[in-house]
């Protein structure tokens, strides 16, 4: 460029402005970095949690933290990561709201997946089985170290706990139906009596509507007295009615029941396995050995089948049986049958 006046000022040239591709290549560099760590979070959070089978059940105690939670759920069998989970957990805003509880989770689910079902409670429902002929004392403790169930009932006594259930009597024995009760984890231990109450209360009176008109009983309670008796003496299902046929065989005459579980009863916690003659002739309302007709309550939990048997006794005129040894009995007719039956199945006599 050629100047033709003084003095000359010639244009500057500019320079490249470094400085600005930098920050935009820095920028990139963040965009990208923070875009791979939302790939890589979202694959934590989103892929298929390795599992050990296809099904796995475990359960979070009430209090667990969310480390604590993951590694309960490593130990079972679910491949997570307890660092994993505790940063989803905070990410999604779900540390302080997971549930305890029992949970069952299938092959497929995602730690997103997890933590909703946990946050939602959503939990298998707990059980609880009551055997036949098991005493009320050992409902209480089995209801006591049952898992999930809030005990209300612990420091209740017995009249008390009777009234919390709606039960009309004065005695709690018998009156629960020994049956398998679902509930929700926290569900009040009354609460499951009280099904039980209504359950055997309708058992009973149904029974009670169809029974033949020529039973020994006065009421619905004394079949239930009745039943339990039924229920302890025999385990074999279709000798519940002939075993009840003996005994109201015996009502009926006013012949001594002379059944040795009314007795253990009596003694309450005093049995130590062994019952001997000196129990057998010690008077007591549950002797019946020693007092006529039937025991003041029931001696046990009675299921539908022995209610069933003491209002639909077997036709029979036996007046006796004895164990075989085997699960069944023998059954007599005269008191000369029946020593010889006791000689040949208890005493080894041939």
């Amino acid at each position: 460029m050629v100047c033709l006046r003084s003095p000359c000022r010639f244009p500057q040239r500019r320079t490249p402005q470094r400085g600005g591709a930098v920050l935009r290549i820095a920028l990139l560099l963040l965009a990208l970095a923070a875009a791979a760590g939302l790939a890589a979070r979202w694959y934590i959070y989103q892929r298929p949690l390795p599992m050990s089978s296809d099904r796995i059940e475990f359960r979070v105690p009430a209090g667990t933290g969310v480390r604590a939670i993951a590694q309960i759920a490593q130990k079972a069998g679910v491949d997570v990561h307890p660092d994993a989970m505790v940063a989803a957990a905070r990410i999604s805003g779900t540390a302080a709201t997971l549930r305890a509880g029992r949970y069952a989770i299938d092959r497929g689910i995602t730690l997103a997946g997890l933590l909703a079902k946990l946050k939602a409670g959503d939990v298998l429902r707990e059980k609880l089985t009551v055997v036949e002929g098991i005493t009320f004392r050992e409902l209480r403790a089995q209801l006591a170290s049952a898992s999930e169930l809030k005990s209300d009932a612990a420091n209740l006594s017995d009249a008390q706990l009777l009234k919390a259930v709606g039960a009309t009597e004065s005695h709690p024995e018998g009156l629960f139906a020994p049956d398998t009760y679902v509930y929700d984890p926290g569900t009040s231990d009354l609460e499951v009596l009280r099904q039980a109450y209504r359950r055997q209360t309708k058992i009973l009176q149904e029974a009670w509507d169809a029974r033949p008109a020529d039973l020994p009983y006065k009421s619905p309670y004394e079949a239930l007295i009745m039943a339990s008796i039924v229920e302890k003496e025999t385990g074999h299902h279709a000798e519940r009615g002939l075993v009840a046929g003996v005994f109201v065989n015996r009502l009926k005459i006013g012949m001594l029941l002379q059944t040795d579980p009314t007795v253990i009863y009596g003694l309450g916690e005093k049995f130590d396995g062994n019952l001997r003659k000196r129990d057998l002739q010690t008077d007591g309302p549950y002797n019946s050995y020693t007092r006529g007709g039937l025991p003041p309550t029931p001696i046990a939990l009675p299921g539908r089948a022995s209610i069933e048997a003491a209002l639909n006794p077997a036709k029979t005129a036996a007046l006796y049986f004895v164990a075989r040894g085997d699960g069944t009995s023998h059954f007599s007719t005269t008191l000369s049958e029946h020593n010889r039956a006791v000689d040949k199945y208890q005493r080894g006599a041939r």
